[in-house]
């Protein structure tokens, strides 16, 4: 129950901070051009980041094991996120998630400002309303495509991702050593 709470505090901190970032980079002091950019780039996020969630927990540990008795790269990494299922699944699904759903929506606020300014004229409650339909339609369809995509091809998806992070020298199962081997040491102290 503890670590739960804790790991949820974690998850909050850490979703405060990215969502803070992300939001001051992306003020409405952006042109309006940029401003989309950085709105579908939020979007394609929140979608690869479903694809993620949802490919490991459809994946199978057993290649991975095949693999990594080859050394093949990123394998570790494959079998660390498939057997982490549920946090990776948490992170990508409902933190990402969560965090590109605001900040789109925040967004497009910003682009609605911008171009109503632009143009005088136009019905702000209409442009309003397309704009957050439009967005909401590209989220959905997007997600909506991504989970089959992620479940016909769950393994190849992390097997990806455990390349990309070994690329970038994330290695999970040295971190999982070092955490047992303080653990030996705490109880040898308590004899």
């Amino acid at each position: 129950m503890v670590t739960n709470l804790a790991r949820a505090l974690r998850i909050s901190v850490l979703s405060f901070g990215i969502s803070l970032t992300i939001s001051f980079l992306s003020g409405s002091s952006l042109g309006l051009w940029l401003s989309i950019t950085v709105l579908l780039l939020v979007i394609i996020a929140g979608i690869i980041f479903d694809i993620i969630g949802t490919a490991v927990t459809a994946a199978a540990e057993s290649p991975f094991h095949a693999m990594a008795a080859d050394k093949v790269p990123g394998s570790k990494q494959a079998i660390y996120l498939v057997r982490s299922a549920d946090r990776v699944a948490n992170f990508c699904n409902d933190v990402v998630g969560d965090i590109a759903g605001t900040l789109s929506g925040a967004l497009v606020a910003g682009i609605i400002f911008n171009f109503a300014n632009l143009l005088q004229k136009i019905n702000k409650e209409l442009l309003s309303s397309i704009g957050v339909a439009l967005i909401a339609a590209l989220t959905v369809g997007g997600k909506a495509f991504g989970k089959s995509y992620a479940i016909a091809n769950a393994n190849q998806i992390i097997f990806t991702v455990g390349k990309a992070l070994s690329l970038i020298k994330i290695d999970f199962s040295q971190s999982k050593k070092n955490k047992s081997k303080k653990k030996g040491n705490s109880r040898k102290a308590r004899r």
